[in-house]
């Protein structure tokens, strides 16, 4: 799922592995981490993670950041 505002692009991921507190906090880390996202709220009961962008991210760029968190990456919810 993708949202577009006149500024922002909101898109909801999905990412498994996630189990706790602590896996929201490493996930949000290293997406937080890439250029442009001002926003990331990760949901480890529901392995969903979204992220405000001032644009859209690239595929490869979110897999990379998840995957380097130590989850998968499951694609777009």
């Amino acid at each position: 799922m993708s949202a577009e505002t006149d500024t922002q692009t909101t898109t909801v991921y999905r990412v498994t592995g996630m189990t706790c507190g602590h896996c929201e906090g490493a996930v949000t880390a290293e997406l937080s981490a890439l250029p442009g996202v001002s926003s990331v709220k990760a949901v480890a009961a529901a392995g969903e993670v979204t992220v405000v962008s001032a644009g859209p991210l690239g595929e490869d760029d979110v897999r990379a950041a998840v995957d380097e968190a130590g989850y998968v990456y499951a694609g777009r919810a």
